[in-house]
Formats: structure tokens, C-alpha cells, sequence
């Protein structure tokens, strides 16, 4: 038995958790927040047989797209910010951050 834990931003998380549903895989949601947007995230425990595995990562991998978002850089600490003009700047967000662990034994009460 796996455990997938797999990191997605919010606007993913939806449509995730519905498609893994439609395949029956169990998923327990968390709210988290981090990277380099600061931005809220959702992790994602999903447990599972190991010959599905790569199924339930095929389904993480459709509904989790890259986009470019437009962020305005933060503003130099401790310099000069009368010369500092922030200009938006492109970064490609989205998709999906998974770790895959071995559970030796699993428990439901």
C-alpha cells in the first residue's frame, strides 16, 4: 500500500478531488499554504493499493494544469526604493507536487 500526498493549488483542488472520486480513490483534504506565491495550496493524502498508483497519478497529472500568472515582485528589503520600479512579471503556476510513501499498515476504526 501507497500513500500519495500530493500538493496542487486551490483552483485545482475541486476538480481533483471529484476526478479521483470518479476513479474511487479516497482522498483526505487539507488547507495548506507556501511557495513562492505565498499563495493558499491544497494538500491532498490519497491512499492506494500499489498497482494503482500510477492510475491515481495519471488523474493528479489531467487535472492539475501549468498557467502563467502575472505577479508584482515585493519590493527590495533594506535598499534603495526610490530607484525600485516593480513591473509585473510572468511565473508559470500549477500542476502538482507528489510524494509517494510506503505504508506498512493501515487502520480504519
Amino acid at each position: 500500500m501507497k500513500l500519495i500526498i500530493a500538493v496542487v493549488q486551490d483552483k485545482d483542488s475541486n476538480r481533483l478531488v471529484d476526478a479521483l472520486g470518479e476513479e474511487n480513490f479516497q482522498t483526505t483534504k487539507l488547507a495548506t499554504t507556501g511557495g513562492f506565491l505565498k499563495e493558499g495550496n491544497t494538500t491532498l493524502m490519497i491512499g492506494c493499493e500499489d498497482e494503482y498508483v500510477d492510475e491515481a497519478l495519471e488523474v493528479i497529472k489531467v487535472n492539475c494544469s501549468h498557467r502563467e500568472q502575472m505577479v508584482a515582485p515585493i519590493s527590495p528589503m533594506g535598499g534603495n526604493a526610490d530607484s525600485y520600479i516593480p513591473k509585473p512579471v510572468k511565473v508559470e503556476v500549477g500542476g502538482a507536487t507528489c510524494f509517494i510513501l510506503p505504508i506498512e499498515s493501515f487502520f480504519q476504526f
